[in-house]
């Protein structure tokens, strides 16, 4: 959607909140430039990346006690 100036927006909010019920979403520019946007809050939050990395590394088993020598020299 083309960016809603911020004097149409305050115009003609209540048809921009029918908008966005009806699941579109809104953004809202002053001066050109896109400084807010409006959006159902049933809408989706953005997806997780979780796992994105999976056979890509790998965790040592050790990971919890890594620089445990270091960190005992560093506070003795």
């Amino acid at each position: 959607m083309k960016p809603v100036n911020v004097h149409d927006a305050k115009t003609h909010f209540s048809r921009l909140l029918d908008q966005v019920a009806a699941g579109d979403t809104v953004v809202i520019a002053k001066a050109g430039r896109p400084v807010a946007k409006l959006s159902p809050l049933d809408s989706p939050a953005a997806p997780q990346r979780t796992g994105f990395l999976v056979g890509r590394i790998t965790v040592p088993d050790d990971f919890d006690r890594m620089g445990d020598d270091e960190i005992a020299q560093t506070f003795a």
